[in-house]
């Protein structure tokens, strides 16, 4: 026990480990607060869809000598548009149009890795995540992110409610259906940006996804499973990122695995409550 709050200790005295706690939390934030608009509109995917889409970015960046996060943040928002744009009108399901614009990318990206050489050590870690990459830039980023999406969640809160529940009669109320829905998901790509860096490509949509289904098993309305979600990532990525340094884990998948375990005690309470 004693071992285990001195590698604690240990770990937070350092200041890339400090820095992985700040974004990661505000990562895991402003991923939850998201995910409930994504997930009650079935677009929850979109996450993995753009995760993807990121990967193509940075080997492109990598393969051009530029800085990944300035190269992903503007071509994944737009592609975030496209998907919506493909969904909106050219009549093709959410879950298609992430599928076409997702392949596509993992094509483009593997064919760009292939020509630079292969994968990288660098490539290797934006799959996977690396806390070790996590720079001053990301933290401020993050900061202005997480500002971002708490704003929008409260100015826009009504709106957010409405379009989730009943797009069709949200737009003809007067609700600027396209504007919001655009805005969640310019934030969305941002998140999933940042995010690579804590949890990698592969993993970052799980932080949209599971702290959202988590708290939907237990929460009473809409409020409280944005509040419940939150609580989960937040949980999740500290107990994750601490726990990997202590056991010598990769701290994206130890993330995603405490998720997935609060997932299930979340599953059996609701199961055993509603008994």
């Amino acid at each position: 026990m004693n071992s285990t709050i001195n590698l604690i200790q240990e770990a937070l005295s350092y200041g890339f480990m400090q820095r992985a706690l700040i974004v990661g939390v505000l990562i895991g934030l402003s991923s939850a607060m998201l995910g409930i608009f994504l997930v009650l509109k079935k677009f929850s995917m979109i996450g993995d869809g753009l995760a993807h889409v990121s990967f193509a970015t940075v080997a492109i960046a990598l393969f051009l000598g530029a800085s990944p996060l300035f190269v992903s943040i503007p071509i994944v928002t737009v592609s975030s548009i496209l998907i919506m744009n493909l969904n909106e009108k050219a009549g093709i399901h959410g879950d298609a149009a992430i599928g076409l614009v997702s392949s596509f990318s993992v094509a483009l990206g593997v064919l760009i890795s292939s020509v630079s050489g292969g994968f990288n050590v660098d490539l290797f870690s934006y799959l996977f995540g690396s806390i070790l990459a996590i720079q001053k830039t990301d933290l401020w980023l993050s900061v202005i992110l997480a500002i971002g999406v708490i704003f929008t969640v409260i100015f826009y809160y009504n709106d957010l409610f409405a379009i989730t529940h009943d797009e069709a009669f949200s737009s003809v109320i007067g609700i600027p259906t396209k504007r919001r829905n655009y805005l969640i998901a310019t934030l969305t790509s941002v998140t999933i940006v940042l995010g690579i860096r804590v949890v990698g490509t592969m993993l970052i949509s799980s932080m949209i996804i599971f702290p959202t289904v988590s708290a939907l098993q237990i929460s009473k309305n809409f409020k409280s499973t944005i509040i419940i979600a939150a609580i989960i990532s937040v949980f999740s990525v500290v107990v994750g990122l601490l726990g990997s340094y202590v056991l010598n884990l990769p701290s994206g998948a130890a993330i995603v695995m405490i998720n997935g375990i609060i997932l299930g005690i979340m599953m059996l309470y609701k199961g055993i409550v509603q008994r």
